[in-house]
């Protein structure tokens, strides 16, 4: 079977979400015996990265066949179909195999991060491309911001990953996972940041020599570290996950902040502060005012987690089972939510395991008994903790035409992700918060 009959098999068997450019290359050349590092060299790619790619391709081939699939296998694999099933090998119709049934699928349950070689992670090319080659750069650090159920937790995974394929040091510092006690004070809290980060590089170096209360926390908290950087042998990776964790502490946070941008300053200057790579993420639903030299929030590579793309959608359905759910439907689903992954991830969920109809899921969504009843009351009690914001809002959903706000207004609105913003005019960001802000904002009043 030539490399194009095998290639108008795979289209046949994924009609409704071709292969990206990326995955056609590395099925040609597996299909021709090459390795990934080959494909690598000879396409500019790290190899890890092809590997990832790779193995979501093999995932995907595995689903719509209903057996495993792997690289050295897809030979015979397809082979194999293209006899049982006598299909052609060349292109022609699209086949209509019959779909697996959620259980025969084993599906995630859509809560927390997705997990590292997940069928369920959809790429949002090329956004992890930009990501991956921004932690090879000596000193960087990466931003990754976006309202909550956008999946920045499983991108910052992903890169972690990826550091320690390239053999970087890595260590991970999740906020939400700090006891309360730890945000008693900035002291309190740096020696605790300085604590985790020397038990994740396995290093014995001891916080006491280090810490000079006449120098300060900050100081001790840089010297200690420093010591740590030069125990290293290999470039190391730091991530601060939760970030906006620290932002309910206003004291800690207004040092915490402007120390992590001297430390990504030092190091255009410093040598051994060149060594670190800084990945951060934080949402965008908790706000606090720092001025602008104070915040690490505009140095370095900032990545706004974008919605997902209908396409992005349709490949998600397939993965729940769903590949005949229509693009019409695909489309409203799309609407109630603005594309937001997690939301839309809990939807397929719910209607892979034929619990619900679309209908029904949409009808119900912007109510307390919907699916999404939780996540909607977390956002109403924070909108009413800010008489300001929840105004603003009142008069954007249930106006008629786009409102113009007060700017501060409208950029925390929209880092909250209930509002869009057109030039300096803002809209309800999906069809799910207008129906129901303007419901609880008419029960308030009343």
């Amino acid at each position: 079977m030539t490399t194009e009959d095998a290639l108008a098999i795979v289209d046949q068997l994924l009609p409704y979400e071709p292969l990206t450019n990326l995955q056609e290359i590395i099925f040609c050349q597996v299909w021709q015996d090459k390795t990934y590092a080959e494909i690598a060299e000879t396409y500019s790619y790290e190899h890890s990265y092809i590997r990832d790619v790779g193995f979501k391709l093999w995932q995907r081939l595995s689903l719509a066949l209903g057996q495993k699939v792997s690289k050295s296998n897809v030979r015979a694999v397809l082979s194999r179909y293209a006899r049982l099933s006598h299909a052609p090998a060349t292109p022609g119709p699209a086949m209509s195999e019959p779909v697996e049934s959620a259980d025969k699928l084993q599906l995630d349950c859509p809560n927390g991060p997705v997990p590292l070689h997940s069928t369920f992670y959809i790429e949002r090319h090329p956004l992890e491309a930009r990501c991956y080659a921004e932690i090879l750069k000596p000193g960087s650090l990466l931003r990754i911001k976006a309202p909550c159920q956008t999946g920045k937790t499983s991108l910052l995974h992903r890169l972690l990953e990826y550091g320690r394929s390239q053999q970087m040091q890595t260590v991970k510092l999740n906020l939400s996972k700090a006891d309360r006690d730890i945000f008693q004070s900035l002291n309190h809290f740096l020696q605790w940041f300085c604590a985790n980060i020397a038990h994740q590089l396995a290093v014995d170096v001891p916080l006491e020599p280090y810490w000079n209360p006449i120098m300060g926390s900050k100081v001790s908290c840089t010297a200690f570290l420093e010591a740590c950087l030069q125990m290293a042998d290999r470039p190391m990776l730091i991530a601060i996950d939760e970030l906006h964790q620290v932002f309910e502490y206003p004291a800690i946070a207004s040092d915490l902040l402007p120390l992590l941008r001297s430390w990504y300053e030092d190091a255009k200057e410093v040598a051994i502060w060149s060594n670190v790579r800084w990945v951060i993420t934080h949402t965008t639903d908790v706000y606090v005012p720092l001025k602008l030299y104070q915040s690490p929030f505009n140095v370095g590579l900032s990545i706004k987690l974008p919605a997902f793309t209908l396409e992005q959608v349709r490949q998600l359905a397939q993965c729940h089972g769903l590949a005949g759910i229509s693009d019409t439907s695909l489309a409203s689903l799309v609407a109630m939510v603005s594309g937001r992954p997690g939301m839309i991830r809990l939807a397929l969920y719910h209607l892979a395991q034929g619990t619900m109809s679309l209908n029904q899921l949409l009808q119900d969504a912007p109510t307390q008994a919907g699916i999404y009843g939780n996540h909607l009351r977390q956002l109403w009690g924070t909108l009413q903790a800010d008489p300001a914001l929840l105004d603003a809002l009142h008069h954007v959903v249930t106006a008629e035409q786009p409102v113009k706000l007060e700017p501060i207004i409208a950029y925390r609105l929209e880092s909250i992700g209930v509002i869009t913003l057109q030039r300096n005019h803002a809209t309800p960001s999906c069809q799910l918060y207008q129906q129901y802000f303007q419901e609880q904002l008419a029960l308030s009043i009343a």
